[in-house]
């Protein structure tokens, strides 16, 4: 394994902390599930507070056509790709879920102006690798490896799709998918030849919305796997049970020598830390456990939905989202075995606690977020997926998403919503749009593996 340090163009964690601030943001803006008949697309944000189109989209990168529902994304170059001088973070991969197309993004060219560069098509992907539904994207030196949520009829456990640097297609990365059931995110850590997995559910099952009888006919995810990662085989599973229901993002600590690791079950909304023992044994707890809130029109109380946690670069606060409570938390991971809250904002949710942030109203609740590499600016996004955001928020659809900032001390602590920082997607050009996840030309806390 490489040395923790990286060479031509890539940073260490402890360098990409002194990163200059972020002038740009890459969003995803999704029309599936609008009623509106355009294209999702990936809009470019001036993140420059000195600019006057500061907050404002100022470029807007269509997809090839329309209904992909753009979900996850990332770059197809990373630290891991160090030692090869011909790579560059060129490009973005954003596939559509829905179509399983695969749109890569030329972003360095123009930054302000990203452009299509080369569609790998869905119908493709299925004929030669019986996959569907693409969902996480990590580089592995000069090559790519994205999950696939289903096969080609959208039936789990799907599997994972490789690619070369030229955006070919290999095949399926994976020697064996073993027993599990279900795919979602997956993160590495090759110095402990590890890969860790979740589940989500079947494309067939979430994508028509959610249904909570199907929970308990075993219809989602409730394991985290952990695999040889020479071997691209799994060997070993963590049964959650009830406190894991629905394991959605896995992180591991940004430092390649650490074991550490976390999990946010969704609809159980607890926080999954796993490492290995000093017998080299791999163990899981639950070290954060959101309550259930009453709500006068919910017939049981409502779950906080953690639909996202992301690590700061330096290994020290963990954030996640209670997407239907409406809260963003903080919480202080110095030791992984007892997190302690620091911080915690409101904006949107069914519990009524921020229904306006900045002179808009929120439809929503806090979904995905970015943070930048110095960890002092998070910003968060309001849509989950189509069918589940017009199920639980049904004013979306006219009203849009939003994009806000908050404002995080790393030294004591704490966060505060930036009063200047607002992208109201209820205002693009073609109607409302929502948007989802955000990337940073010069990469970013959930993209980067170090090794």
């Amino acid at each position: 394994m490489k040395d923790h340090c990286c060479g031509p163009g890539y940073a260490s964690p402890a360098e990409a902390m002194m990163a200059p601030r972020e002038k740009l943001l890459y969003t995803i803006a999704i029309y599936t599930g609008t009623g509106i008949q355009k294209p999702d697309y990936l809009a470019t944000i001036d993140n420059d507070p000195d600019s006057p189109s500061y907050s404002q989209v100022i470029s807007r990168c269509e997809m090839s056509g329309i209904g992909d529902e753009l979900h996850h994304m990332g770059w197809n170059a990373c630290s891991s790709c160090f030692d090869d001088a011909s790579i560059s973070r060129k490009y973005l991969l954003v596939p559509g879920v829905r179509t399983s197309n695969i749109h890569v993004i030329d972003c360095a060219t123009d930054p302000q102006n990203p452009s299509l560069y080369k569609v790998i098509k869905g119908s493709e992907i299925k004929a030669k690798t019986n996959l569907s539904a693409p969902h996480t994207i990590h580089c592995l030196g000069a090559e790519i490896i994205i999950s696939m949520l289903g096969d080609a009829k959208g039936e789990a456990p799907g599997g994972y799709l490789h690619l070369n640097k030229d955006f070919d297609i290999i095949g399926r990365w994976e020697s064996s998918m073993g027993d599990i059931p279900f795919g979602y995110d997956f993160w590495y850590q090759p110095r402990h030849n590890v890969m860790v997995s979740s589940e989500w559910a079947a494309p067939n099952t979430f994508m028509p919305g959610f249904d909570l009888e199907e929970v308990g006919h075993l219809k989602y995810g409730r394991r985290i796997h952990l695999w040889d990662f020479k071997k691209k085989e799994p060997k070993q599973t963590f049964y959650l049970g009830e406190d894991g229901l629905i394991p959605l993002e896995v992180r591991f600590h940004h430092n390649p020598d650490s074991t550490h690791g976390f999990c946010g079950a969704a609809l159980s909304a607890n926080i999954i830390h796993w490492w290995k023992d000093t017998d080299g044994e791999w163990k899981w707890e639950k070290v954060v456990d959101v309550d259930n809130e009453p709500h006068p029109d919910w017939p049981i109380p409502v779950p906080g939905v953690i639909s996202v946690i992301l690590l700061s670069m330096d290994d020290r606060f963990l954030y996640l989202c209670n997407w239907l409570h409406g809260d963003i938390r903080q919480y202080d991971i110095s030791d992984p075995h007892n997190p302690v809250l620091t911080g915690q904002v409101w904006m949107g949710g069914l519990l009524g606690c921020a229904p306006e942030v900045n002179g808009v109203k929120i439809t929503g609740g806090p979904q995905m977020i970015q943070l930048s590499l110095d960890g002092t600016r998070l910003y968060v996004t309001t849509s989950l997926f189509s069918t589940w955001d017009n199920q639980f928020y049904p004013e979306i659809r006219t009203n849009g998403g939003c994009m806000l900032m908050v404002n995080c001390d790393t030294e004591q602590g704490g966060m505060k919503i930036d009063p200047d920082f607002l992208v109201d997607f209820g205002k693009e050009p073609n109607g409302p749009s929502r948007c989802h996840e955000t990337r940073y030309p010069g990469g970013d806390c959930t993209s980067d593996i170090w090794i």
